[in-house]
């Protein structure tokens, strides 16, 4: 590998600094085991081929194509230059023949896209250009790239038109409900992608730090002096952990609408990432190649899926997630528990409270034997 300067696909490259390039790689290297399980379900989701098929043809690709060039600035080595070269140089390390065209588009809210359905579009905002680093916006331009190289751009494009479709046809009760369940199947699939793509973008970077400073800025602005990478990663255990059964739901329609995770999140699932013994071994050249991907299959995937989530579900913190790692484990007294973790809404101490109609006293409970036989109530049903 050379970095000093070469020509790559019909493409000068030429990195500000010596990063390894990943020949060949898979997109399967870097993507999340739950984005590809959440994108083959989506798949079998009745009625999105049908939507799929009929999409592909109606969205006004060459329209959206000519917007872009006609109100947006085109990165080239005119124009925005060194977008250009940061572009060129992921395309180079994540080995990408054909360079995706590049936008800059006027907007104070900071963002980034990869979209189309032939061919990949990638967008910045200037809110973006002018918040990050050359190092941030590196990771940044990656992230893209990754997105590009595991075909997500046309998924992302659907759902945006989906979403604007269902804001339309709200009046239609069943007409929005249908396509509610396509776009909330897509949300689910859209964060997972996101935890992929900010892989590709430290395998482009390669500089973890940078990635951390990126998503600290998306969180909290131009402010760094003001934040601490430490503290921005126990906010994220502090939200994995914190609160009760509640929470635990309050967070998940917290997540429900939202296309990202939370940028705290992100922040803690790229840091584990970089820290694991897989990031290593494509440090070292070890990774799967693309000329593999045929012969991967599906079920595959499930497994690794599978055994991705039932790792998290036993490693989190969080008050349900808990309740179900019990639950797949037999534990008794999940009666209790689901009465303890809600306990706040009755007030008081949960384990000092009793079922309204329990008259008996501590000490009839001791022997059961000599209770009289009564009525079960879903308070007594532990």
């Amino acid at each position: 590998m050379s970095d000093n300067g070469h020509q790559q696909n019909g493409h000068e490259n030429v990195p500000s600094r010596q990063r390894r390039r990943f020949e060949g790689i898979s997109s399967r290297t870097y993507e999340h085991p739950a984005d590809r399980s959440a994108l083959v379900a989506l798949r079998k989701l009745s009625g999105f081929d049908t939507v799929f098929k009929a999409l592909s043809g109606l969205l006004p690709e060459r329209s959206l194509r000519l917007l872009f060039l006609s109100d947006s600035v085109r990165v080239s080595d005119a124009q925005f230059a060194h977008l250009n070269t940061m572009l060129r140089d992921a395309c180079h390390i994540l080995d990408l023949e054909k360079v995706p065209p590049m936008y800059v588009t006027q907007d104070p809210q900071p963002n980034a896209m990869c979209i189309g359905l032939d061919e990949p579009i990638i967008v910045v905002t200037t809110g973006l250009v002018e918040l990050l680093d050359e190092e941030e916006m590196r990771a940044v331009v990656g992230h893209e790239v990754g997105h590009a190289l595991s075909g997500h751009a046309v998924y992302r494009t659907i759902l945006l038109f989906l979403t604007n479709l269902a804001l339309r046809v709200a009046w239609i009760p069943l007409g929005n409900i249908a396509i509610m369940a396509i776009v909330t199947a897509l949300r689910e699939w859209f964060r997972k992608s996101e935890l992929s793509a900010d892989r590709a973008g430290l395998l482009v970077g390669q500089d973890l730090k940078a990635s951390m400073r990126g998503l600290m800025k998306l969180a909290g602005g131009n402010h760094l002096h003001e934040m601490n990478v430490d503290a921005f990663l126990e906010q994220a255990e502090e939200y994995e952990a914190g609160g009760d059964l509640r929470d635990s739901v309050l967070k998940i329609l917290n997540t429900l609408p939202r296309t990202h995770p939370f940028t705290t999140v992100r922040a803690a699932e790229l840091k584990k990432w970089a820290e694991s013994r897989d990031y290593q071994r494509i440090m070292d050249g070890h990774y799967p190649r693309r000329t593999e991907d045929k012969e991967t299959s599906v079920s595959d995937s499930f497994r690794q899926s599978a055994a991705s989530y039932a790792t998290d579900v036993k490693n989190s913190k969080d008050p349900l997630m808990k309740l179900v790692s019990d639950i797949a484990g037999g534990a008794g007294d999940l009666g209790g528990r689901v009465r303890r973790g809600f306990g706040g809404f009755a007030g008081g101490n949960p384990k000092d409270q009793t079922a309204p109609n329990d008259r008996t006293t501590p000490e009839d409970r001791t022997s059961p034997k000599d209770q009289p036989p009564r009525d079960s109530t879903p308070e007594d049903d532990d």
